[in-house]
C-alpha cells in the first residue's frame, strides 16, 4: 500500500467511502439516495488530494432474502443483492485508489448499518495504527451515521466532509450530521 501521506502528520489516516453503490445512485438505484451521485465528484478529489495512509470502501451485499427487504417485513425496498450490478460500487469512484473492501449485511439478519458490524474494519484499522477517519458516502442519515457513531465509540477520530455525503432526505441528513457532531465528530 502506498503512503498518501498521512504519517507526515503523525496520525494515521484514513479514508471511509461508504456505500456508494449503484442500488444507491439516481436516477435508477433501487433505493436511490436523492442527491447521492453529487458525492462522487467530492470523493474522487479526496482520493486524488491524498493524504490518507488507508482507503476503505464499504457495500451492503446483501443476500436475496434480507430481513431488510419490504419482501420479508423490513422498512427498504430490494438492493444491493450480493453479485448484482445494484451492489456494485460506483464506476464513477475512482477504484484504483481503494486498498480494501468491507461488506455489511451479508447475513439474512444483519442490518448492515455500520461498517463495524463485523471485526474486519476494527482490526484493519489496527493494523495501520489509523486514529482518524475521514468518513463519506451513503446514506448520511443511516450507514454512515452508524459508523461514524461506531467509530467514535471505539475511540477514533472522525471528520464528516459535507460535501462527500448525502442522507435519504434534506432533515434527515442535517438532524445526523448535527447528532455526530454532538458525538464528537468533526463536521466540516
Amino acid at each position: 500500500m502506498s503512503d498518501r501521506g498521512g504519517a507526515a502528520s503523525g496520525v494515521r489516516h484514513a479514508l471511509v467511502v461508504v456505500d456508494v453503490q449503484n442500488d444507491f445512485l439516481p436516477p435508477h438505484g433501487a433505493l436511490a439516495v436523492p442527491g447521492g451521485h453529487e458525492v462522487i465528484r467530492p470523493i474522487n478529489d479526496l482520493l486524488a488530494a491524498g493524504g490518507f495512509d488507508l482507503v476503505v470502501a464499504t457495500r451492503d451485499w446483501h443476500p436475496p432474502d434480507h430481513a431488510s427487504f419490504d419482501s420479508q417485513g423490513g422498512p427498504w425496498p430490494v438492493h444491493c443483492v450480493r453479485d448484482t450490478p445494484g451492489a456494485q460500487i460506483s464506476p464513477a469512484i475512482d477504484q484504483e485508489a481503494i486498498d480494501a473492501v468491507i461488506d455489511k449485511g451479508t447475513a439474512q439478519g444483519s442490518d448492515g448499518y455500520s461498517a463495524f458490524e463485523s471485526t474486519q474494519l476494527s482490526e484493519l484499522l489496527r493494523d495501520r495504527q489509523v486514529e482518524l477517519l475521514t468518513i463519506t458516502g451513503l446514506a448520511t442519515d443511516v450507514c454512515v451515521k452508524h459508523t461514524a457513531l461506531d467509530a467514535l465509540q471505539r475511540g477514533l477520530r472522525v471528520r464528516i466532509p459535507t460535501a462527500a455525503v448525502r442522507g435519504i432526505d434534506v432533515s434527515g441528513n442535517e438532524q445526523a450530521l448535527a447528532e455526530l457532531a454532538v458525538a464528537g465528530a468533526q463536521v466540516i
